[in-house]
């Protein structure tokens, strides 16, 4: 560790200091309380505090996302990238009938996820605690990578890692499904309201940065930077735009 690291880490204070360990500043600075404080965690992942959260279309939004990693599912390895409140991936096991991959930066998540499950059920679950932005996985060892409301979590330089990696373990002919919120909804009422647009950005501090992003441009350069094709074969929408699921796929350059 560097002589800035360790000044960084003296001079902390706050709350959000003691939820450091081993987890990017930003994650603890700005979400310790809804991913890495245990009475938090106990909280947020019950169905009706979820459901509310995404104003009551959480079943629709994982009901899809469900439905766009199991139809025709490419054969090969499933990685779920970062742990998601709810019943995803107890949902993804009762689908599959192979191994499904999670990883996630906090120890706390995995033990969350794995609590959901059946004897059996954790035996096909195969954790791993590592970073996003920068995957153990090797190159093209995944046939298929779902993301489920992650991206507008991130500061824009760890977004841009996260997609970089996630397009890296992908294999071509791999399907790539990213639930999210829409592009900038300024015609919606939730954004036209403002009290509800203050909350959601000051609960959400790079959500801002994300309604900015043209992401189907992001996919493409991290694809082209890795000698990669990426297409974007569906996109579906709820809640007049305000969410969406996008399915892409890696094409042999």
């Amino acid at each position: 560790m560097s002589s800035k690291q360790c000044d960084n880490k003296k001079s902390c204070s706050g709350v959000w200091c003691r939820f450091r360990d081993s987890t990017p500043d930003y994650l603890a600075r700005h979400y310790w309380w809804a991913y890495l404080w245990h009475w938090g965690v106990w909280f947020f992942d019950h169905q009706p505090i979820i459901n509310a959260i995404l104003f009551g279309q959480y079943k629709t939004l994982s009901h899809r996302a469900l439905h766009d990693c199991m139809k025709e599912r490419p054969e090969g390895r499933m990685l779920q990238l970062t742990c998601a409140y709810g019943s995803m991936t107890p949902s993804l096991l009762k689908e599959m009938d192979d191994e499904l991959y999670l990883m996630d930066v906090a120890d706390i998540q995995l033990t969350a996820t794995r609590k959901k499950l059946s004897d059996v059920d954790k035996k096909r679950l195969l954790c791993a605690r590592m970073n996003a932005e920068h995957l153990a996985y090797g190159d093209n060892v995944f046939a298929t990578v779902l993301i489920f409301f992650l991206l507008h979590e991130l500061p824009p330089y760890a977004r841009e890692h996260s997609i970089s990696e996630a397009i890296r373990v992908l294999r071509p002919g791999g399907r790539f499904v990213i639930t999210e919120y829409g592009a900038c909804p300024k015609k919606h009422l939730l954004w036209r309201f403002p009290p509800t647009r203050w909350v959601l950005q000051r609960l959400e501090p790079f959500l801002e940065s994300f309604w900015q992003l043209d992401l189907m441009a992001m996919l493409e350069e991290y694809a082209q930077k890795q000698g990669k094709v990426i297409r974007q074969v569906d996109e579906f929408h709820c809640f007049s735009g305000f969410y969406r699921v996008c399915i892409f796929e890696l094409d042999d350059p």
